[in-house]
């Protein structure tokens, strides 16, 4: 096997084994990221120099019987996760270019942003620190996470391994192709109504939105506080745990972090325990199917794909059921007002006078304000900020904004109701396949449903995972497995079940040029 194709856990054992060591294993990365990212562009930034730096680190800790990195080196700001890193010593990763590092550009995909070079290092990323990762670079995204195909990115699109035609989904767009073409072992991305599962699902890789206040969110640039979350893609659900291991955790910086204990989630990957005995009743696991999750919109192939996996959750030993999730249809129409609203105070502070972009000309600071946002954001942004600021105007926030943070209280109650009778609840991640470059740039609603099957579970602040489930024409399909809130070892123990009694994971894109 090529050294760009293991994952993370066979590469540790290799590592570990010291038959190969952490600069062959960077080195080979680089190479492939040469070799396939002027097709699939997942990056805005590499760093080579510093990613060799840590290789050789990784390799002298190694030499030295230490498998983490010390604090002094690392820049400890944060506690360690316990346990959580020690497999990544070693391992080339990739990060979401919304989350800050010291002395890297990070430009969330904007011009506003385009010369911003952050002064500290996010929470993750200090973990991702002391636990020896090797970091490659910063990978594209829609335009300060606003979107769903990474076609939004001030720069350029990123395109799907799997068929340079179409899109590798959003916002975390340039993580998921990364991973899925072997450009990184492992990333980070993150999701405020789907960013990381959706382009999980339609790069074919695995990826886990985590339970609100379970990841710190400290030095991840805002979209929507109360929404955004911090979470690993990777190649298989075992590789996902080892990731949620190492940045999971309580941090003082962060208001909105839980300060509860975090679990070895790899201890939760038992494939057979779905149909151990786990109740009085004698039964194991039980599924819920909510039947709003296979309505009008579903593409038929992906509906056909996600009967088949629920099959093979039933004959694994799950009790599998119908159920409801009635409050569903209002989904769409409360993130994009709750969304926008907090995006259009969060971006208020892009006004040309601390940092970022600034408009040189203006007769006045009003045109210094308007000049500088009017060039330095683009389309989707100002669309997004707009709405938000309608819906909280004067006359309008208790139509709107208030209104629908109630309906998100319905949402988040459909959920409880449903995980007091199953124990995770399974549908499609993404209704469709990945769709055609250009396909919706001019069509914001289609674009916006892309999303239509992860926005409850961002809006109800619970976990939620999707990984490959299947293919139609040639293309992945995603399983997204919803927990309750702090239910990661639930969702990874079905995730990894049913990923062992299959062959999805195992298949890789043939990355060829457009004809």
């Amino acid at each position: 096997m090529k050294l760009h194709e293991l994952t993370i856990h066979e590469a540790h054992q290799l590592l570990k084994r010291r038959q190969i060591s952490a600069v062959e294993l960077t080195e080979a990365i680089l190479d492939r990221i040469v070799a396939v990212d002027n097709d699939i562009k997942a990056y805005l930034t590499l760093t080579p120099d510093a990613a060799r730096d840590g290789a050789r680190q990784a390799d002298k800790l190694r030499a030295e019987g230490v498998d983490r990195v010390p604090a002094s080196l690392s820049g400890d700001r944060v506690p360690a996760s316990l346990g959580g890193g020690r497999a990544l010593l070693g391992i080339p990763l990739a990060l979401k270019d919304n989350l800050c590092q010291k002395g890297v550009p990070t430009t969330c995909g904007s011009r506003i942003l385009e010369s911003f070079v952050p002064p500290y290092d996010a929470s993750v990323v200090i973990r991702l620190r002391q636990s020896g990762a090797v970091l490659l670079g910063k990978t594209n995204l829609d335009e300060f996470a606003m979107g769903s195909s990474t076609e939004n990115s001030a720069f350029f699109a990123t395109r799907n391994p799997w068929d340079l035609a179409r899109v590798p989904g959003g916002s975390s767009g340039g993580s998921s192709a990364a991973v899925s073409a072997g450009a990184a072992l492992g990333a980070l991305g993150s999701d405020t109504g789907g960013s990381v599962r959706q382009p999980a699902a339609l790069c074919g890789v695995v990826g886990i939105k985590p339970t609100y206040g379970r990841v710190s969110r400290y030095g991840l640039v805002a979209f929507a506080s109360s929404l955004d979350q911090i979470g690993p893609l990777s190649k298989d659900v075992t590789d996902c745990a080892l990731l949620l291991n190492a940045i999971s955790g309580y941090d003082p910086q962060d208001s909105t972090s839980l300060n509860v204990p975090v679990p070895d989630y790899t201890r939760a990957l038992v494939p057979e325990i779905i149909g151990t005995p786990s109740r009085p009743d004698g039964k194991g696991m039980r599924i819920g199917v909510p039947r709003e999750y296979f309505g009008v919109g579903t593409e038929p192939g992906v509906r056909e794909a996600l009967h088949q996996a629920i099959e093979v959750l039933a004959d694994l030993g799950a009790e599998v059921a119908d159920t409801s999730l009635p409050h569903t249809e209002y989904a769409l129409p409360v993130y994009y007002l709750i969304a926008p609203a907090e995006a259009s105070a969060n971006l208020a502070r892009y006004d040309g006078v601390r940092y970022g972009y600034s408009f040189a000309n203006a007769a006045d600071v009003w045109e210094g304000y308007q000049k500088t946002r009017q060039y330095g954001f683009g389309a989707e942004v100002k669309r997004r900020i707009m709405l938000g600021t309608y819906a909280l105007s004067a006359g309008y926030y208790d139509a709107y904004y208030l209104k629908a943070q109630k309906v998100r209280t319905l949402i988040q109650e459909d959920f409880r109701q449903a995980f007091q009778s199953f124990d995770v609840l399974v549908g499609p991640t993404s209704p469709t396949v990945a769709f055609k470059i250009g396909e919706r740039v001019q069509d914001p609603l289609q674009m916006y449903l892309s999303d239509i099957f992860t926005i409850s579970q961002s809006l109800a602040g619970i976990c939620a995972l999707s990984l490959p489930c299947g293919f139609v024409d040639g293309l992945p399909v995603g399983l997204q497995i919803s927990g309750p809130a702090l239910g990661e070892e639930t969702v990874l123990r079905v995730a990894y079940a049913y990923e062992q009694a299959t062959e999805w994971h195992k298949r890789k894109p043939i990355i060829r040029k457009e004809q």
